[in-house]
């Protein structure tokens, strides 16, 4: 399907809406979807962080919700969007209110950490749109407050993410009380066999479109790997922030306690930061987030929770304070920079403990990091690490598998009811 901007398609109010937004030409996932969506077929996407998938979906929705003069009835609404964490859904909202200012198309989101009657109370009024994660949603199925048998667009977002969280039982759920005919829409950073397989059981003659699918990571990202012995993390890690005026960096933490300590650490340096991982309440989790967004923190140390659902303008810097156990993860967490076609830096730094996890990310994005060997804390122990020494961290109370411990207060093989 060929035109020469995709935005061209949009009715008048949205692509005012994009204008306002400084934005003049479409992402390569925009440019190749927007069209499909407004054919009204189904869709298979799959492209890098920091491409405009949210908007490749969002605009579409809208457009499709304002072309019928369609009033919901209480607890029926007409499109859903499941999203893995609360932090995505709460952004996914934020777009839908950017880009749908100019359009009659209400909406609300739903997610658990938080009182459900404000939620209740705007299913009540009729809304076009939810935007939930899976625990919330079927809590609140489950008390009769939201029905789905209405649904004409369902749209999953971070379908990779909801495999690796555990939530397939919650989606197939969802799933099954939606109406037979429907539009759907399944989105994603990366496509593993098994979400291929989930996705095509679910939808309909799909329209597949993969952007860069032989280049995993953003090629305007400096990516950097520094070898440090475990316990010079902290001091190298202050160093780096200074040294470097890091104004706004996230760092990511294998476990929620690790996150803390690192905080402690900073903040003792004079570093302004807060921990952002599944422990902590809703309200301080919104709140670190709000510090960030706004410049008062300069650093935001997270868990996984953060490494696909955090979109925050002007990341100028990732750092690895811990390796991922799983190489997509990587990708991922330094895609929180070098967004919406600027460039970005990532550092990394490497135990000798984590050495394996490191050559399970080169292999996968196809190409080895350059090492910086000259900081004053580099390790060769770490980097000639081999067999037993490169061996995983033995997991402590705090530790859990997939980097970082439950994200949303849910669990990798049983999705909270909290979400």
């Amino acid at each position: 399907m060929k035109q020469n901007n995709a935005f061209a398609a949009l009715m008048e109010p949205l692509q005012r809406a994009v204008a306002e937004e400084g934005y003049t030409t479409p992402t390569p996932i925009q440019q190749q979807a927007i069209p499909h969506l407004l054919e009204g077929k189904d869709l298979l996407g799959c492209a890098q962080t920091g491409t405009g998938k949210t908007a490749a979906f969002t605009l579409p929705l809208l457009q499709e919700m304002s072309q019928t003069n369609i009033t919901p009835p209480k607890g029926r609404p007409r499109a859903l969007i499941l999203s893995p964490t609360r932090e995505l859904a709460a952004q996914i909202g934020d777009s839908i209110t950017t880009y749908g200012r100019h359009v009659r198309v209400s909406h609300t989101v739903i997610f658990g950490g938080v009182g459900q009657n404000p939620q209740v109370k705007a299913l009540q009024r009729g809304v076009d749109v939810v935007v939930a994660t899976p625990g919330r949603l079927i809590d609140l199925m489950d008390q009769g407050y939201i029905h789905l048998d209405r649904i004409e667009l369902f749209i999953l977002d971070e379908a990779d993410r909801m495999l690796d969280m555990g939530f397939i039982p919650a989606v197939r759920k969802v799933i099954a009380k939606l109406p037979k005919k429907r539009h759907s829409l399944f989105f994603s950073a990366t496509m593993p066999a098994a979400v291929e397989k989930l996705a095509m059981d679910m939808l309909r003659n799909p329209v597949k479109i993969t952007i860069d699918p032989g280049q995993p990571t953003v090629e305007r990202i400096t990516q950097k790997m520094m070898f440090v012995d475990k316990g010079h993390k902290d001091a190298l890690l202050i160093d780096l922030i200074d040294e470097h005026d890091m104004d706004k960096v996230i760092i990511f933490s294998r476990t929620k306690h690790g996150a803390n300590k690192v905080v402690k650490k900073l903040e003792a340096a004079g570093i302004s930061s807060a921990a952002i991982h599944g422990n902590k309440s809703q309200t301080a989790r919104t709140n670190a987030l709000a510090g960030f967004k706004s410049g008062k923190l300069r650093a935001l140390v997270a868990t996984d929770i953060a490494a696909r659902g955090i979109d925050v303008d002007g990341i100028t810097h990732v750092v690895n304070y811990d390796l991922p156990e799983e190489p997509e993860t990587y990708v991922h967490r330094i895609g929180r920079t070098a967004r919406a076609g600027t460039d970005g830096d990532a550092v990394s730094f490497c135990s000798a403990r984590e050495r394996d996890w490191l050559r399970q990310i080169e292999k996968m994005i196809c190409k080895e990091v350059p090492v910086d060997l000259t900081h004053k804390y580099h390790s060769e122990t770490a980097r000639r690490a081999t067999g037993s020494d490169a061996r995983p961290e033995p997991k402590g109370r705090q530790g859990r598998r997939r980097s970082g411990g439950r994200p949303s207060g849910g669990g990798n093989r049983r999705p909270s009811r909290r979400r």
